[in-house]
């Protein structure tokens, strides 16, 4: 039974990992059209799905020739877990519990890489969706700093219920800058302790790199995200033109509409290289303002009209701007779509050490000028008058709101809203009326009642299309 779903639904190999706010519909059909295998939908908050009709349809959308599907839900509610799955299994092919994420709001919100200490509440969240629905529960993990850690989580999981494991081959501490590289080796020692379909993540630029994580780690299938979102057809093992690739993309927006930010967030991550270069300023302005499909096809167009002599060898391309010197790989011409490399955890450490020096020399330069001729700058007057204006800090250190108080929140520091009527701060009294249906006129947070307006709504025209019927 381990591997009869996964036969079912073609045994994918090449697969398009879950990305908040951007692998929505209109990606995940670009990438199929490009040999991707398989798809996840974004990260959805399940305490939001089941509650919120308008987040399930801005959140949640597919069509027939989006599958086969798996749609992530994070949360550390095993009811609510459940529930979340049972409105979305008629519509995917698998439901796979985010384990995985590292930023600092899955920290706040107690999911995704933060739930791997609590191994007796993950093994409750996969039991319970697992019994909930029909079709088969996933989860995608990080790996601990020991290999021997690593496997015992991955075979909890596996005997919890975990029909398909994704592990990403980096530390929940690996992100952002200090990212580095992932470790192949953990990966090849989870696939050989478990006996389960499992996907590899981590370290994947281009289809060589897929080809050799293959090999290496023997796993049964290979996920992207940053290799994709930089370069879509990266399964197809072809580097495209970055405006044909998302004149395409546009193209399926058209169909399936997505939010504005997300299409601008694609286009920066597919035309990255070539807005390195000054003389793209102008467009690289047009699409960080762009408020409309029209604006974000012309940044595509003048682009296409700027290079098009050169990727046709009708012009000889001339480096005017020295990008190379500058410590940029210019392997591929910067019109083709190419991986974005990060800098190495040691190099960005060092980067940022080099920084501090100079910053620290130059204000240890301006304050003995400042001493040697008594005087005080207009900036550094502006900035003791307005600590000056400041009320004193309470001795506990803790950063009050003008009338003394903070949020109750006992994990949060932030200033209590003076008209809240539950005495949190504004972050912290959305995330409550979310969870509990409320609505706080203090903030301004009307939840409860736009869910009401939406039921209604939903109930008036189920009522006309009735009607309509008979």
């Amino acid at each position: 039974m381990s591997y009869e779903w996964f036969e079912r639904i073609g045994q994918p190999r090449f697969v398009v990992a879950p990305m908040v706010d951007a692998s929505e519909l209109a990606w995940r059909l670009l990438c199929r059209r490009h040999e991707a295998t398989l798809c996840y939908t974004p990260m959805l908050h399940s305490a939001i799905f089941i509650k919120d009709p308008k987040y399930r349809k801005e959140n949640f959308t597919t069509c027939k020739e989006d599958r086969p599907l798996i749609v992530q839900f994070c949360g550390n509610n095993p009811e609510t877990m459940a529930a979340a799955a049972k409105l979305v299994e008629k519509n995917c092919d698998a439901i796979d519990v985010n384990l995985g994420c590292p930023q600092s709001i899955a920290k706040r919100g107690r999911y995704g890489a933060f739930l791997q200490d609590d191994w007796d509440l993950l093994k409750e969240i996969v039991s319970t969706m697992s019994k909930a629905v029909s079709i088969p529960i996933t989860c995608k993990i990080r790996i601990f700093e020991s290999v021997e850690k690593s496997v015992e989580y991955a075979l909890m999981l596996q005997g919890a219920g975990c029909k398909l494991l994704t592990v990403h081959g980096r530390t929940r501490d690996q992100k952002g800058p200090l990212t580095g590289v992932a470790n192949w080796d953990y990966i090849k020692a989870v696939r050989s302790s478990v006996s389960i379909p499992m996907f590899a993540n981590g370290n994947i630029q281009c289809l060589e790199d897929v080809y050799r994580c293959l090999e290496y780690t023997k796993v049964d299938g290979v996920m992207s995200a940053e290799g994709n979102l930089t370069n879509p057809a990266i399964f197809e093992g072809i580097n495209p033109v970055t405006w044909d690739i998302a004149l395409e993309y546009l193209d399926l927006v058209q169909k399936y509409p997505c939010p504005i930010s997300f299409i601008r967030g694609h286009l920066f991550k597919i035309f990255h290289k070539i807005f390195s270069f000054n003389t793209n300023n102008d467009e690289r302005e047009l699409l960080a303002t762009g408020q409309n499909l029209n604006d974000f096809i012309k940044v595509c167009e003048t682009l296409r009209d700027k290079y098009l002599a050169y990727h046709l060898g009708e012009e000889l391309f001339d480096d005017n701007e020295n990008i190379t010197r500058q410590g940029f790989n210019l392997i591929l011409p910067p019109w083709i779509c190419q991986p974005y490399v990060r800098m190495s955890p040691e190099a960005h450490t060092e980067k940022m050490q080099n920084l501090s020096k100079v910053q620290n020399s130059t204000s240890d330069v301006k304050r003995a000028h400042d001493d040697l001729d008594g005087s005080i700058s207009r900036k550094k007057m502006k900035k003791l008058k307005r600590i000056m204006r400041r009320p004193n800090k309470p001795e506990n250190g803790k950063q009050h709101s003008r009338t003394g108080d903070i949020c109750v929140n006992n994990s949060c520091r932030n200033p209590l809203g003076g008209k809240c009527l539950f005495r949190f701060c504004k972050k912290c009294c959305r995330d409550k009326c979310f969870e509990e249906d409320l609505d706080c006129e203090g903030h301004r947070i009307l939840v409860r009642t736009r869910r009401q307006m939406a039921k209604k709504f939903a109930k008036e025209s189920s009522s006309e299309d009735s009607k309509k019927k008979n």
